[in-house]
């Protein structure tokens, strides 16, 4: 954080944006004649009454206030030991976008020149990260995680990334997934810390935390935002809000760094519907709901961690036990090594003949015979647990 400059890490041409002012922007209320909209309504046949109030014909808030202070409400309960010290979140500390891919590609596009500056990741992680580096022609510096280590699987190893930045300038940008996906395993905050108290680094630490809320509780780093301001966190309705087809994913960041994003997204980037849909989710009873279910899911973690185990051919757990997913390895025979040619003929069996989805992971590094499967109902989790034992017998036996 010493070395952290905003105005020097950040593209020129961004800090010199001037946003686009939309419509409401201006005015939301009266006779609207200056959007260019259908005063009609929209053409849909038989619309019902929450549909007509929703004013699908008009453009969105561009904004979202409300929505962002309920946000802001919920994860400022979260703020325990050191985040205290700092300011509660506020709707300056928010940027939306469509998932938090958008999020993602606005980073790199913020704070990286294409075809000189690059941006560090952490593997095993999340591959969306690599993908939007290649679309804005930003080198990826890969730094891997400590598969094992006294603070558990999948690690981070905070003295070879900070290694990593004091020797190349031009990362601007280091990716941290907590939880990690394919991994599941919650960073150690002390970790990302070091990270964010580099001495001589100029950049910004983004913590990608989809999976936070099946977390032990006071793991997110979001509060923190407002003591390090080279610190962004990512996350999304999408997971524990069970709103994956919302398409809402949340940055937090310091005012400064939030506000470069909110210049440079698309003026009506949050549709009407997806910003009904998420004031819905965080209200009161809507977070209920969201515990009620993160809790169940939890409790079906824990069966799967056990039942696994005593499937021949299964081997270790090798990832964390923090998200809505575990992470295990596939064995070439019932006591043998992890094999992830059996591990894909599992995972190809599963889908095309039993009619179960889950993901083969074992490409990645520390990965070897990994397969990863979603914390599914009982129901879905019975069915998983009978067709994974008949898929992995099968494919140990060819």
């Amino acid at each position: 954080m010493g070395a952290f400059n905003l105005q020097t890490l950040a593209r020129p041409n961004i800090l010199a944006l001037e946003p686009y002012r939309c419509a409401r922007d201006d005015y939301t209320d009266g006779v609207l004649l200056d959007a260019n909209e259908n005063p009609y309504g929209p053409a849909l046949h038989n619309l019902h009454s929450q549909e007509k109030s929703s004013e699908l014909n008009r453009y969105p808030d561009p904004h979202q206030q409300p929505v962002k202070q309920l946000l802001c409400n919920f994860r400022n309960q979260e703020r325990i030991g050191e985040a205290l010290e700092v300011p509660e979140l506020t709707p300056a500390n928010l940027f939306f976008g469509v998932g938090s891919d958008e999020a993602i590609d606005a980073i790199i596009r913020c704070f990286c020149t294409p075809g000189k500056d690059k941006l560090l990741t952490c593997p095993p992680t999340y591959g969306m990260y690599g993908v939007s580096a290649q679309i804005n022609d930003v080198e990826v510096v890969k730094v891997n995680l400590e598969v094992s280590s006294d603070k558990g699987a999948f690690q981070l190893r905070p003295d070879a990334v900070n290694e990593a930045l004091s020797n190349d300038p031009l990362i601007k940008v280091a990716y941290i997934c907590s939880p990690g996906n394919p991994t599941a395993a919650l960073i150690d905050k002390s970790d990302i810390e070091k990270v964010l108290n580099h001495p001589t680094w100029n950049g910004i630490v983004v913590v990608d935390e989809a999976y936070i809320d099946f977390s032990p509780a006071g793991s997110s780093m979001a509060p923190y935002v407002n003591k390090y301001p080279n610190l962004v966190v990512m996350q999304t309705l999408s997971k524990s809000f069970g709103m994956a087809g919302v398409r809402l994913g949340v940055s937090f960041g310091s005012p400064e760094v939030t506000s470069l994003f909110n210049n440079m997204k698309a003026p009506y980037n949050i549709s009407t519907p997806a910003s009904q849909f998420a004031e819905r989710a965080l209200s009161p009873e809507g977070i209920a709901i969201m515990k009620e279910y993160a809790t169940l899911l939890i409790e079906e973690r824990v069966r799967l961690l056990k039942e696994l185990p005593r499937i021949p051919g299964v081997g270790k757990f090798i990832g964390g036990e923090d998200a809505n997913f575990i992470l295990f390895e596939v064995l070439d025979k019932p006591d043998g090594v992890p094999s992830s040619k059996i591990a894909y003929e599992v995972y190809s069996a599963l889908a095309e003949l039993k009619g179960v989805v889950v993901r083969f992971r074992g490409k990645e590094f520390g990965c070897e015979g990994g397969i990863r499967v979603s914390i599914g109902t009982k129901v879905e989790n019975d069915t998983f647990i009978a067709k994974f034992r008949e898929a992995i017998q099968e494919a140990q036996r060819t």
